[in-house]
Order: C-alpha cells, then structure tokens, then sequence
C-alpha cells in the first residue's frame, strides 16, 4: 500500500540536551511555534492534495522530542490529527522522541489522542557511547521505554547511528543486536557526520574525534542492514535526506556524508552476492553472462552508477553482461549464468 505523509514540523523544543552530533536547527532548519489551528488548516491543505484514494495517510511530527513538550503542548498539537483520524481522513499519528521521555502518563495521553507509532532516537545501547556523546540517557532507559511502547501496542521504530564518539564496530554491532532483541518495527540508521556548531565539530577541529571515512561507514552499514533483513525488520531509510543546510562547506564539516549512502550499501551487498555466484557457477571463462534478478533488484544488482556492472566486466573481461528480470527469483535472489546457454 502506498503512503502519504502530511509533515509537521515543529521547533526544537522539549529537548534540553544538547548532544555532541546535534544542532537541530541544521538539520531541520528554522521553525517556529505552530498552534492546534494551523496544524488544522495544514492537514487539510495537505489532504486536498491527495489524489490517490487508496494511499494510506499520515502525520508525522518532526522537529523535536515531542514527549519532552508539556502536556497541554502535546495535547494542542495532537487534537487535529486526532480528529481527521477518527473522522477517517487520515490512518495514522507519527512522532519522534528520547527513550528518557517516554513514560506511562506519557503514553496513555498520546494513546488516548491516536498516536499509532512513535520512533525513539536511540543512537547507541553502548553506555559508554552515550555518555561521551552527551546523550542523557542510558541503555537502560533505552529497553524501559521500547517495553513500555510496546504495552501500549504502539508500533515501535528505532534510530541508530554509525560511528559516533567512541564507537567501534563491536558496539555498533552491540546496538544492532540489542535492536534485533528488542524487534521494533522498523529502524533507521545514519552515518555520523559533524555539523557546524555541535560539540563534535570542536572536537573535530581539537582532533579529539575522528570521523568513520565513507568505505568504513558502507561496510558497518552492510553488515547492519544484513542482520536486519535477516531478522526480517524493515530499514526505511539510510543516511541524512539531503537538504540545502545538509550539504559540504554549509551544514557539514567533516565525515561520511553521501546523498546515495543506502545505494552504496546495497551495492557491495549485491556485488558479494554476484561474487558468489561467479565462484559457485563454472563461468569465469565465459565471456557472455546474464544475470536474473528479482524485478524490484535490477538497479541493486548494477550498482551504483552501474559500478557493479563495470566491476564484473572488467574483472572478468566480459562481452557482455546482461540483467534480466524473472518472476522465478525472490527479492534479494540472483542467479548468474553463461548467456550462450540461453
């Protein structure tokens, strides 16, 4: 099914802490305080929009902790989404929050107001990790809040970062499997970058930190978004939406940024998984190959900018090499073989 997502944003308020990656206003440029009636008037101009009936329809608030906003707040900018839900023009309440701002009162006023998913900027299990990058929190209240959304049957995402102030590839791949334990329904992961005027940047300019380079944040990436689909959890997204703030000499200083990180990732996986292929198959003498594909995997198989694609060719000195599509191969499944045979 389709989505659409009505977005609201709001300033960022009800978060105190200021942690080492964060500078919101970057990130999610300049707002300004919205009240219940615009909130109103802007899911309606919104829905006017929408011309496919049969899309499923969101509000998301983005912005802030919005459980770290005073009740009456929280209660003022949930009431037009609560009644477009209960009057059928919308399906479900998106927000963003801390794991330490998650609580029962919390919980059951947003629950009674139509709140379906709540998304927890969890960004390291590792307490050590979260204490050099300011987080406020600990893993602890990290498992106390996902259990807590969980009784409340409210669908559960999770956020986590690669490569924040001492992190390593094992406590990376600590908070991937606490993720996994905990089975959220879906999970994004970032790259950490350093954004001008955050406490990492002057760590950055002291030479205290260090970012991951792009290479090191693919391969973390890679091996996280395997344990994931693996575990059957769904990673909606990879990487920082490009915007004009978060672009190099403007929001950014240093680190792996990159507009098709996901598309890099999904590159060398399926570079490994055609390199298995070429090694299972008896075909490196073949000059001629074809490889079949699910129809959602043609531009996965490629590569990035084809780079895949070129990779094999080059390698094995190809005439050509094909990709075809077959109802016969599931989502993720490849199959290489000599195309003279065909």
């Amino acid at each position: 099914m389709n989505k659409s997502i009505i977005p609201i944003f709001i300033p960022h308020v009800g978060c105190p802490h200021d942690c080492s990656f964060c500078n919101q206003k970057r990130i999610a440029g300049e707002r300004r305080e919205v009240s219940g009636k615009e909130l109103s008037e802007t899911i309606d101009t919104y829905l006017s929009t929408i011309t496919n009936d049969k899309a499923s329809i969101e509000v998301a608030f983005y912005g802030g902790s919005f459980t770290g906003l005073p009740l009456d707040n929280q209660r003022e900018l949930l009431m037009p989404a609560y009644r477009a839900k209960e009057a059928g023009k919308i399906d479900d309440i998106r927000l963003s929050t801390r794991p330490d701002y998650i609580n029962d009162k919390v919980l059951s006023e947003i629950y009674k107001l139509g709140v379906s998913t709540i998304e927890l900027g969890v960004q390291s299990t590792n307490d050590e990790v979260l204490i050099k990058n300011l987080r406020g929190h600990s893993s602890q209240d990290v498992e106390m809040a996902v259990n807590l959304i969980k009784a409340y049957n409210i669908q559960l995402g999770l956020q986590m970062m690669i490569g924040l102030l001492g992190d390593t590839p094992e406590t990376i791949a600590e908070t991937v499997k606490d993720f996994i334990k905990w089975r959220p329904n879906f999970v994004r992961i970032y790259p950490t970058i350093v954004i001008k005027d955050t406490h990492l940047e002057e760590l950055y300019n002291l030479g205290i930190y260090k970012p991951m380079d792009l290479e090191e944040v693919i391969s973390i990436g890679k091996d996280a978004l395997l344990a994931f689909n693996t575990a059957n959890i769904p990673v909606i997204r990879m990487g920082l939406q490009s915007t004009e703030e978060i672009t190099y000499g403007v929001g950014i200083v240093a680190g792996p940024y990159h507009p098709a990180y996901r598309e890099l990732v999904e590159t060398e996986i399926f570079r490994d998984k055609i390199q298995r292929e070429f090694d299972k198959e008896d075909i490196k003498n073949s000059q001629e190959i074809v490889i079949y594909c699910n129809k959602r995997d043609p531009s996965k198989v490629a590569g990035y900018k084809k780079s895949n694609k070129d990779y094999f060719t080059h390698k094995y000195k190809l005439k050509s090499l094909k990709i075809k599509i077959t109802d016969q191969l599931m989502e993720g499944e490849l199959v290489v073989k000599n195309d003279s045979d065909n």
